[in-house]
């Protein structure tokens, strides 16, 4: 693999590091047999995934799936030999059309769900997170399937600790997103044991690149000298490349039942020296309000590790990428985390 830049050019630059594929992830695709199928890939992280999935495994079809309502996301993707099929996924009969086993694809992705705007409408973002993960068990269940889920499904837990594992109850402390994703889960498990389906659950903790996430949001409040709450005063964090790589990857080292793993960084990253950090870069005093809570989402990723190592992108090495990326006001995709919030809704 190429080594660390030091910056971004453009979107095009960033887009090309995020999808180039490790010789880690060239192996275990050649583990598995078929096409690879995303759904949802119209998402911040999904484009990126599709065409790292297609440079590791240029002999396959990667097919990418989502509402496309933008167009030229299609263009983008079909120029990098993605396949782009438009489908409503709330749309039983649609999904029933897409290819499945009998047309060589074996593997899915699975990335679409409903979280901003959840709190507004409860029953879009249920549909979204529960019914539609139900009839994709049901519909693609001789698929192995690889579902993002999230750390929401956790209860806070100290910020001073590990961090939950695996074996943590999935219980998180309120509102209709966390609640669903507990359901998503639910849904996939129950397809896994009926029909037998390998898969993997993601449980994913804030993938990070220089345009949105919660070290974007945070600098962007250093750079604009706007208060920036730190009361959910710690997060975990991954670059999304290296989330999208580990995701991929664990299309070989799916198990049946499916079961959980943690994807996100090594270390728990505390808001306070993030935002120091940001300031020292910027020059610029970060405005702080709020009081840090003793818990937070926070995950122990001794698994994941176990499985593919450290991530390759350190957190200096994001924090650099991004201060560099606002000081020269490249683009942003106009997406907050809300990564303070802590009643739930979205």
């Amino acid at each position: 693999m190429s080594a660390l830049p030091k910056r971004f050019d453009d979107v095009e630059a960033l887009e090309t590091f995020m999808s180039e594929p490790s010789p880690a992830l060239v192996a275990d695709l050649a583990k598995v047999d078929g096409d690879i199928m995303v759904l949802g890939v119209g998402g911040k992280m999904g484009p990126t995934l599709a065409r790292m999935a297609r440079r590791a495994a240029p002999g396959r079809r990667v097919i990418g799936v989502a509402r496309f309502s933008d167009p030229t996301l299609v263009a983008s993707l079909e120029r990098h030999g993605v396949e782009c099929i438009a489908c409503d996924l709330l749309d039983r009969s649609a999904l029933e059309r897409l290819p499945n086993v009998g047309d060589g694809v074996r593997n899915l992705v699975f990335m679409a769900g409903h979280k901003f705007g959840a709190a507004d409408n409860a029953s879009l973002t249920w549909m979204m997170n529960v019914g539609v993960p139900m009839m994709v068990a049901d519909t693609f269940r001789e698929m192995r399937i690889v579902a993002f889920s999230t750390a929401c499904v956790y209860p806070f837990v100290p910020v001073d600790g590990p961090g939950a594992d695996e074996r943590t109850p999935a219980m998180p402390p309120a509102g209709d997103y966390a609640n669903s994703c507990v359901g998503r889960e639910r849904m996939f498990e129950y397809g896994s044991y009926r029909y037998g389906t390998p898969g993997r659950l993601v449980r994913l903790s804030y993938a990070i690149d220089t345009r949105y996430g919660v070290l974007f949001d945070v600098a962007s409040a250093v750079f604009g000298g706007t208060p920036l709450d730190i009361t959910m005063g710690h997060a975990d964090v991954i670059w999304q490349g290296d989330a999208n790589e580990q995701s991929l990857r664990l299309l070989a080292h799916c198990t049946t039942p499916t079961s959980p793993i943690n994807i996100t960084g090594p270390r728990h990253t505390r808001i306070r020296w993030l935002a120091g950090e940001f300031g020292r870069r910027f020059g610029r005093k970060p405005v702080l309000v709020g009081e840090e809570a003793p818990t937070a989402w926070l995950e122990d990723t001794t698994e994941s590790q176990c499985l593919f190592g450290k991530p390759r992108v350190p957190i200096d090495a994001m924090i650099d990428w991004i201060a560099d990326w606002i000081e020269r006001g490249q683009p942003s995709l106009g997406k907050p985390t809300h990564f303070s919030t802590r009643d739930g809704k979205y």
